[in-house]
């Protein structure tokens, strides 16, 4: 316990799914969160986004852990206002010593029109882009900035021993902005350096969140099928992992966060961390 004693913590995308999960852990682990969400749908993705409510709840979880929550209903393609929140939370709060650029969506489908390359691409690149460079300022000496990427989003986007690439514009925009993530840590990593800021990367593999579990996505996996339900997308679920499991829990990816934003982690940046029970070696993309 008290790992992260003292720390203030930034998440964005935190009103559920992963966000949530590094929220409320980390709040367990002494830490003050500032949680941003976008609070609302983008047309091009098909699953629903999260609700203020869904913000709301999560702000209420932090603080039944005794520690102080500041929200605010953010889209992080904008940057002036999520400049702006984060200059408020830092003021409330008094001061930022972890980043976790969480947020992301993943649109994928032939049907996403070209409108869903650029949204899916804004949001998971431009959006760490955007909290990551407007949290700099307010960051010093033993900081950790920690990037949410996706194992299946490395996998080239014209496929990969035997692995389909990820569908249509979106998945061309969410395969591109990962692999981009991958190199902005290690880039950024090396810039940070000699000032003592750390930057981290975790790739999950599936995770069981919304962007996993509704229609679409059952359709990606199980196209053979007229609307699969998830124990139908369940069955081919586990063929990206080396271990014999469908996907990862939020948890999973928390204990990984938690990690590097601890004190544990003071000297470990530039790390590319493969959360996704063996996906990236079996796929090849671990190197």
């Amino acid at each position: 316990m008290n790992r992260v004693e003292g720390k203030v913590v930034l998440i964005t995308g935190a009103a559920r799914g992963q966000g949530r999960s590094h929220a409320v852990r980390l709040a367990e682990e002494g830490a003050d969160i500032i949680a941003v969400d976008i609070c609302a749908d983008i047309a091009t993705n098909d699953y629903a986004l999260a609700s203020e409510a869904d913000l709301a709840e999560t702000a209420a979880l932090v603080e039944k852990s005794g520690r102080r929550a500041f929200t605010r209903v953010v889209d992080v393609r904008d940057r002036r206002s999520l400049e702006q929140a984060i200059a408020e939370g830092v003021a409330e709060l008094g001061h930022l010593d972890v980043v976790v650029a969480n947020a992301g969506i993943c649109a994928l489908g032939h049907h996403v029109p070209i409108q869903g390359f650029v949204d899916v691409f804004d949001v998971n690149f431009m959006g760490v882009v955007n909290a990551v460079h407007t949290a700099l300022p307010h960051l010093g000496a033993g900081a950790s900035i920690i990037v949410t990427g996706s194992v299946a989003g490395l996998v080239p986007q014209t496929g990969f021993n035997g692995v389909q690439a990820l569908q249509g514009p979106g998945g061309d925009g969410y395969g591109l902005s990962k692999k981009m993530l991958r190199t902005y840590t290690q880039s950024l990593a090396l810039t940070l350096g000699p000032s003592s800021i750390r930057v981290n990367a975790i790739h999950p593999t599936n995770v069981d969140t919304d962007m996993l579990n509704n229609p679409g996505m059952y359709q990606i996996f199980r196209p053979d099928i007229q609307n699969p339900t998830r124990e139908d997308a369940e069955v081919t679920f586990p063929f990206m992992q080396a271990m014999p499991i469908p996907y990862v829990e939020a948890a999973d990816i928390t204990h990984a966060v938690t990690y590097l934003a601890s004190d544990e982690s003071r000297y470990v940046t530039g790390l590319q961390m493969f959360v996704d029970g063996g996906a990236a070696l079996k796929l090849g993309l671990a190197n």
